[in-house]
C-alpha cells in the first residue's frame, strides 16, 4: 500500500515523467473559500528541477486560481494516476510560487522546457513547487485509459495573441486579476516574454 518518500527519484520520478496528465490542487485559507483542482497537460509542460522542486508552466485561461491561491499561502498538491501499466498515485504535497514573467529567475526557468514555444500558449508564469512530502499509493480503482495525443486546441486559440492582446484578453475576464474569492491573482499587464 501507500508509502512515504524523502525526495523524488529513481521509481518514483521515471513513473512522474512518464505521465501526459496531472492535477493540481489548492485552497485559500478561508474556510468558505474556493477549491481548486485543475488538470494539466501538454507534453514539455512539466519538469523535475531537482529531487524536490518541480515546475510547470502556467499557460492563459479563464481563472487563476492556483496563482491565487499561491500568492496567498504556497499550498499546493500535485497528483499523478497511473491509466496504464501497474495502478500506482503519486502526490507531491508542497509549497508554491507563481514565477511571473517579470521575475528575475524567469528567463532561466523558462530555459528547462526546450520543447515548449511559449508564444503559441499564452504563457502567465512558471509555477515552481518544493516538496514536502511525496507520496504514493495503490491506485488500484483507477481506471485503464489510454493515451492518443496533446489537444492542439490552446495553442490554436492563443497563438494568435501578442503580449498586449493577451494582457486586454485577462483583463476582460472576471478571475483572472483577481480570484473567485477576492484574491490577488495575475497581475496585468503582462511584462513581454
Amino acid at each position: 500500500m501507500g508509502k512515504n518518500y524523502e525526495r523524488i527519484d529513481g521509481r518514483l520520478r521515471t513513473f512522474i515523467e512518464a505521465q501526459p496528465l496531472f492535477f493540481t490542487a489548492t485552497a485559500p485559507l478561508s474556510g468558505d473559500g474556493t477549491v481548486n483542482l485543475s488538470p494539466k497537460g501538454l507534453k514539455g509542460s512539466f519538469v523535475i528541477l531537482d529531487e524536490l522542486t518541480v515546475a510547470y508552466l502556467d499557460f492563459a485561461g479563464s481563472h487563476s486560481e492556483t496563482i491565487a491561491h499561491l500568492r496567498e499561502n504556497g499550498r499546493i498538491t500535485l497528483m499523478w494516476c497511473a491509466f496504464q501499466g501497474p495502478p500506482n498515485i503519486v502526490r507531491v504535497h508542497g509549497r508554491g510560487e507563481p514565477v511571473f514573467r517579470d521575475d528575475p529567475r524567469f528567463k532561466d526557468l523558462l530555459a528547462q522546457f526546450p520543447d515548449i514555444d511559449p508564444t503559441a500558449h499564452g504563457l502567465r508564469a512558471i509555477i515552481v513547487v518544493r516538496a514536502e512530502l511525496v507520496r504514493d499509493s495503490c491506485g488500484f480503482a483507477v481506471p485503464y485509459m489510454s493515451y492518443d495525443s496533446d489537444r492542439d486546441l490552446h495553442a490554436k486559440r492563443f497563438a494568435r495573441e501578442d503580449d498586449d492582446s493577451l494582457s486586454e484578453y485577462f483583463a476582460k475576464k472576471d478571475h483572472i486579476a483577481t480570484s473567485m474569492d477576492g484574491l490577488p491573482g495575475l497581475p496585468l499587464p503582462l511584462s513581454p516574454l
